[in-house]
């Protein structure tokens, strides 16, 4: 399976095979393997994982294919304070990110990834972010001491012969190393360099500092990339919304981590909705460029599920739970007394072990991480969409951007025009969930839902964005959406999972100029009886309460999104200005 270092080339490209030869001299690796992502591989690295006790295998007969990896308990969520964007202009960067000097970065984590592979294997994974044949698709090459890494980006990525196939073509690819280290908090760090198209990440087994191609490559390097070369790389899902009529309408959406992007982009429609259907292309990234009709064209990058397990059911995710029984991987959840994946919210049966392999008892908290997960293909979802190979990818009718908001924003807004969307997308706020180290629940800006993400200074993002209303006049309609609204008694007040398919509808008619609507200081709210609320259990009092603006509320929102605005300083684009004012003196 593997070779010595340094020995037959692996790649006509003669940079990667360099830096590849180069890392190992450094890295100091047993031995190196360059991944074509066959089967036969893949079974190779299970069962090495499986010898090591890196994975368990779970029940057979009810889940075949499917393992377990428990990570450290210090490494379990994304370690936003540990990762940075390292340009040579500081304010390149921004506020917004962590910085570091890029030779002070290269500097302190090449000084841990001395020696750091010894004893393991560097494995050499090519992949493709996106279609393999598609224009709009970017390629990278993963350098990894961690076979876990492997097995996920195959499922994540189109990884292996026919992404070093496109890599030798172009001659371009982002570099990704990546090594497990001792896994010390204290020696772990996920650095950035968006001028050299590289990422170096270190001391974390966890997806979002270790799968590079991820949230590294597809968006801290990606929205660089996107910046420079035209197009957009968003924190954002993608669906296609089937009528009785048999049109298809896709909507993109942006949602902070663990808010629901993966129970909308796959939901089931209600009862009474017959004839609708939902398509899934895409549940958390979104490569979008303008196309030669105006409009915009999205695809995704990824060709697999990073989910959150915790929440996911029959009765929020029933589609989620189909694609689980087979050819799966689970990380820090729990386990049934039939050796099957287990969390919260899951079903009623307890849990005999945690999600540290200890068997469980109430006292040390949830059975699962509240931020475990599980990676499968995308093709093994029920509602998956053959549109999600197709090389132009599909064209967006709207955007949403929503977040996890108990009061203040109403459960859905159109925005006035397109720069409007943009401040609305640049307002975005949410409560912070367990997919982030720090404290739970606290609510934070998080505009565009990339907040994490975004690998350059907010003000020239923002730009950015409001530069496509100059070349379009067939951009897709933005919208805000809040399912999370609660009553008094701190109760929901809006259903959510399937029943969001009623917004859904209110936001396709509107974006062909149906669909009634009133104007308020903030933008279009549905009108009276514009929802659909056939078999839906929400009084006429609470879809109003749900669309109602509180001008108390919302010019206290106004003065503190202008504080936010302030603190990026003179790059915060003229018209992102004009509008919030705009948007102020309309509340007056």
């Amino acid at each position: 399976m593997s070779m010595s270092p340094n020995t037959s080339p692996g790649t006509s490209n003669a940079a990667l095979q360099q830096w590849v030869e180069e890392v190992a001299a450094h890295a100091q690796p047993d031995n190196i393997h360059w991944c074509d992502g066959s089967e036969v591989e893949n079974r190779q690295l299970i069962e090495k994982m499986l010898d090591s006790g890196d994975f368990l295998e779970f029940n057979q007969d009810t889940h075949p294919n499917c393992y377990l990896h428990r990570s450290d308990p210090t490494d379990v969520a994304r370690t936003e304070h540990l990762t940075f964007v390292c340009t040579r202009n500081e304010d390149d960067a921004g506020p917004n990110n962590n910085w570091m000097d890029p030779a002070d970065a290269h500097k302190k984590v090449d000084a841990l990834f001395d020696g750091a592979m010894k004893g393991r294997t560097l494995y050499v994974v090519p992949y493709c972010m996106g279609p393999i044949d598609s224009p709009l698709s970017r390629c990278g090459v993963e350098i990894t001491d961690s076979p876990y890494v492997v097995v996920n980006m195959r499922l994540m990525t189109r990884m292996g012969k026919s992404a070093l196939e496109r890599i030798e073509r172009e001659g371009s690819f982002v570099r990704g190393l990546h090594s497990l280290g001792d896994l010390d908090p204290k020696r772990r760090f996920i650095m950035h360099f968006p001028e050299e198209l590289t990422i170096k990440s270190i001391g974390s087994g966890y997806g979002g500092n270790a799968l590079l191609g991820k949230k590294c490559h597809a968006l801290r390097l990606a929205s660089w990339q996107a910046r420079d070369e035209g197009w957009l790389a968003e924190h954002m899902l993608i669906m296609g919304v089937e009528n009785p009529e048999g049109e298809i309408f896709y909507v993109a959406g942006a949602f902070p981590s663990a808010c629901g992007k993966t129970n909308l982009a796959m939901l089931i429609p209600p009862a009474s909705y017959k004839g609708w259907r939902i398509w899934t292309v895409g549940d958390d990234i979104a490569w979008m460029r303008l196309g030669d009709d105006g409009r915009l064209w999205a695809i995704n990058p990824e060709a697999g599920f990073f989910g959150v397990a915790p929440g996911t059911s029959r009765k929020t995710n029933a589609n989620a739970l189909a694609m689980l029984h087979h050819d799966a991987i689970f990380t820090n959840v729990a386990v049934n007394a039939d050796n099957q994946p287990f969390w919260e919210g899951m079903a009623d049966d307890v849990p005999v072990t945690d999600w540290r392999g200890r068997p469980y008892e109430a006292s040390n908290g949830p059975a699962a991480h509240p931020n475990s997960r599980f990676t499968v293909s995308i093709k093994q979802c029920p509602t998956y969409s053959d549109q999600t190979e197709a090389p132009t990818g599909v064209p967006i009718s709207a955007i949403l951007f929503g977040g996890r908001r108990a009061g203040t924003v109403p459960l859905v807004v159109e925005a006035r025009d397109w720069a409007h969307g943009v401040m609305m997308g640049a307002a975005m706020t949410s409560e912070t969930t367990a997919a982030a180290t720090g404290e739970v629940g606290v609510v934070r800006r998080d505009p565009m839902a990339m907040k994490p993400f975004c690998g350059y200074h907010y003000g020239d993002y923002w730009a950015h964005w409001l530069s496509f209303g100059d070349k379009s006049h067939k951009l897709p309609k933005i919208f805000t959406v809040n399912w999370f609204r609660r009553d008094a008694a701190g109760d929901f007040m809006w259903p959510g999972f399937g029943d969001n398919l009623r917004v859904l509808q209110w936001v396709i008619e509107r974006t062909h100029g149906n669909g009634d609507a009133v104007e308020t200081p903030i933008g279009f709210v549905p009108a009276n009886d514009a929802i659909n609320t056939t078999d839906l259990d929400v009084s006429e009092q609470t879809i109003a309460e749900l669309t109602s603006v509180s001008g108390d509320e919302w010019r206290a929102e106004m003065r503190s999104l202008a504080e936010y605005f302030e603190s990026y300083g003179d790059r915060v684009p003229a018209a992102l200005w004009n509008e919030q004012r705009r948007t102020a003196d309309a509340l007056k």
